[in-house]
């Protein structure tokens, strides 16, 4: 038991209360919103994966497809530890086998294709599964004639894959040029972070690209930028709300007005009636008792 200059200080149980990045207010865990967007600033935390799907599509609506694809270590790589020990350990630690979730759902009641990747999962990174599991999503969206929606968190390529890994920017890439000059309807939406080749690949290439506010998103990272230019960079550089300046982005929407931004989109994208799946929407949540959170 601690002692302060007043006597004991009772012993307080351990993680009860979050500290926000960017404003320091400490947060009741109990108290914290789904959406983990801090109620003083609006300071996006990271948001896991299946938090990320429960928040954005209609309940019990999501279908997942290609589950049981597993990477293979074809280069033989190795670092401090083998990158096939590595992924198992992964593997373990996040539950999933790779670092995309992918398959259909409904959002305002809308059929779409969604993907979402997963940070957790050796930071995004995007290897030859990923851009398998990327590419056959649009080509099912394709196939099926839905819109589609990628919400995007990655470091880039995975090195641990060469040049295997620099492959899947191109066919991913392919495969959504087939999908939108058929009329198809692509969504991309940027988090924290976004960068490297998948930037530089499937997330820039979208119809509309959304991103959460104070995302970091580009190719190279700015100490390198800085290092090649040999001159400071911008205050914020790299971040949501300065790439919007600059014409890079089309939309900053707060995650917690992400579902209702999503069905409007695709509403408007497949020629559907706005108001109705905004009305779905809304109902979802007044049945949840969410309000406006």
């Amino acid at each position: 038991m601690a002692w302060t200059r007043f006597g004991k200080k009772k012993d307080m149980p351990g993680g009860l209360w979050e500290k926000c990045e960017s404003c320091g207010t400490m947060i009741f865990r109990k108290d914290f919103p789904k959406s983990r967007i801090c109620p003083e600033c609006g300071y996006h935390f990271t948001l896991d994966l299946m938090s990320r799907l429960e928040l954005t599509v209609d309940e019990g609506s999501f279908e997942e497809y290609w589950a049981e694809m597993q990477t293979i270590d074809r280069l033989g790589f190795a670092d401090r530890i083998p990158y096939s020990e590595k992924i198992e350990r992964t593997m373990k630690k996040t539950g999933r086998n790779e670092a995309v979730l992918t398959g259909t759902c409904r959002i305002g009641g809308l059929e779409t294709a969604i993907g979402i990747m997963d940070f957790a999962f050796l930071g995004g990174s995007m290897g030859v599964v990923v851009g398998e599991k990327i590419a056959s999503l649009v080509d099912l969206a394709f196939e099926k004639k839905l819109p589609l929606v990628i919400f995007c968190a990655s470091g880039g390529a995975r090195m641990h894959e060469g040049a295997l890994s620099l492959m899947q920017m191109a066919k991913t890439c392919a495969s959504l040029e087939r999908y939108q000059k058929a009329g198809g309807f692509y969504v991309s939406v940027l988090t924290n972070p976004t960068t490297g080749g998948v930037t530089a690949s499937f997330a820039t290439v979208a119809d509309v690209i959304l991103a959460e506010p104070g995302a970091l998103i580009g190719f190279a990272g700015p100490r390198v930028i800085k290092t090649t230019l040999k001159q400071d960079l911008p205050k914020g550089f790299q971040r949501a709300e300065f790439l919007i300046e600059k014409g890079q982005v089309d939309r900053i929407v707060p995650r917690d007005a992400l579902r209702a931004e999503l069905a409007r989109l695709l509403a408007y994208g497949t020629r559907q009636d706005p108001l109705e799946a905004l009305a779905s929407v809304a109902e979802v949540k007044e049945q949840k008792g969410e309000g406006d959170d």
